[in-house]
């Protein structure tokens, strides 16, 4: 419950800095919208896995600053998440990133390129693995035989009884 009303508190200042999520969106846990929220926009209907990171800028130019030729680089980019996708757990979203709508992230991707529409992408650094409708059909021919009652009932029991423990 504390772990919650923290979550909310730090959702809404991120918010309060300029974060853009639309409606319907379920956040699990709390992504790193890092220092500039700003840069951020998240569309209708977005689930994001925890440990998700969104990162608006390359901290790596830090390196070659102190050159004269250097001094004054910066490197941010804005990520765009469109309606209706999902981000695994643990997956990084680098600068410059769109997402487009009905696409899912992998967990632990590292997405730097736009992901196009209906797509699924994963690896590092993320690539398409297919298409949305690939994917749907795919989980379809692996669904387990459950029975549907029973897991609207008591989803720990019927996962139990699916997926039995091996000892």
């Amino acid at each position: 419950m504390l772990s919650e009303l923290i979550q909310w508190w730090r959702l809404r200042q991120y918010k309060k800095q300029g974060l853009q999520i639309g409606e319907g969106c379920t956040i699990r846990g709390l992504p790193n919208f890092g220092s500039e929220p700003y840069l951020i926009s998240i569309g209708k209907r977005v689930r994001i896995a925890s440990r998700a990171s969104l990162i608006t800028h390359d901290g790596g130019t830090r390196v070659f600053r102190e050159e004269p030729k250097y001094r004054d680089i910066i490197k941010y980019g804005r990520i765009t998440i469109h309606d209706n996708c999902f981000l695994g757990y643990g997956c990084t979203i680098m600068p410059g990133v769109s997402i487009g709508p009905n696409s899912v992230v992998a967990a632990g991707a590292v997405v730097t390129k736009d992901v196009p529409p209906n797509t699924v992408v994963g690896g590092v650094p993320a690539r398409v693995l297919m298409t949305l409708e690939e994917y749907a059909e795919k989980s379809l021919t692996q669904m387990p035989a459950y029975d549907r009652d029973a897991y609207r009932r008591d989803k720990v029991v019927e996962l139990l009884r699916v997926f039995p423990r091996p000892w």
